[in-house]
């Protein structure tokens, strides 16, 4: 398959610094050399410093967005499928809009469904999944070239464990599909009942149980290890029609043993023979 690795290496605005560090700590472990190796053509684009001056969260945040829609609609128009590594969540609301996808799955221990009303901390990656939804920063959001929002019946949360009160109770409101990785083939089959074509699949990393992988300083006890998360995933894969991926929260860091790339590196690889040999 022709790759486009497009590296967003920003955390809170902040260009390398936290997970911003990990894009770079993924090519570096040989991610690019793994693909490349089971047959992939790869390219590698870095969408170096964009937006305002350093510490402008917001703008900057949706700055990464709308380089990141930029780069990866060129990616599928020269024929490549987009995969997005990135230290923020929200990066992928850009990579829905480049992809013109209809729906989404995102796996993460947190479930970024906070908006500025419900945030206690103002934390704008908590905000993520709401703005993918189009249930906050909607004028933001709305000048992303391409983007719109996902409705909540055509999405997933795999293995949201850390939610805030707020969150719980948005949940109850919204028609969101919630899973276990354990139960990922239950959760595609409603995803496709929707008539989703065109999935978005969003990975952050520290939807492992940290006992299996620590990724950040964020994770919390429970979630899946790395061979349930690739089975749920590729489940996902199989069932629905997958136009990218982002990987986001890799803070190295917090890797002491540098685990995480070659597991990375086996996750899309199980991923794209999935996608390849349907």
């Amino acid at each position: 398959m022709k790759l486009t690795i497009v590296l967003a290496p920003y955390d809170s605005g902040l260009y390398h610094v936290g997970f911003g560090q990990g894009p770079d700590a993924l090519i570096a472990g040989g991610l690019v050399e793994a693909l490349t190796l089971a047959g992939h053509d790869v390219e590698v684009e870095d969408i170096d410093k964009v937006g305002p001056e350093p510490g402008r969260e917001i703008a900057t945040g949706f700055a990464v967005c709308n380089t990141v829609a930029e780069k990866v609609r060129n990616a599928r128009d020269e024929g490549r499928f987009p995969v997005v590594l990135t230290g923020n969540c929200l990066t992928a609301c850009g990579a829905v809009a480049g992809e013109d996808a209809d729906s989404i799955v995102w796996a993460d221990q947190h479930g970024d469904l906070n908006t500025p009303e419900t945030s206690i901390y103002g934390f704008l990656d908590g905000m993520a999944f709401s703005t993918a939804l189009g249930l906050c920063w909607k004028p933001m959001a709305a000048a992303v070239p391409g983007f719109k929002p996902i409705d909540p019946s055509r999405s997933v949360l795999i293995n949201a464990r850390d939610l805030d009160p707020d969150e719980k109770a948005l949940l109850e409101t919204l028609p969101v599909i919630r899973t276990e990785c354990g139960a990922a083939a239950s959760a595609a089959a409603k995803l496709k009942a929707t008539g989703a074509a065109r999935t978005h699949l969003h990975i952050d990393l520290d939807v492992h149980d940290p006992n299996e992988l620590q990724v950040n300083r964020y994770a919390t006890a429970g979630g899946p290890n790395p061979v349930q998360l690739r089975s749920a995933a590729c489940i996902m894969a199989k069932e629905m029609s997958v136009v990218g991926i982002t990987i986001s929260a890799y803070d190295p860091a917090f890797d002491a043993k540098a685990e995480a790339p070659p597991l990375v590196g086996q996750l899309l690889n199980d991923l794209l023979a999935t996608m390849e040999g349907k």
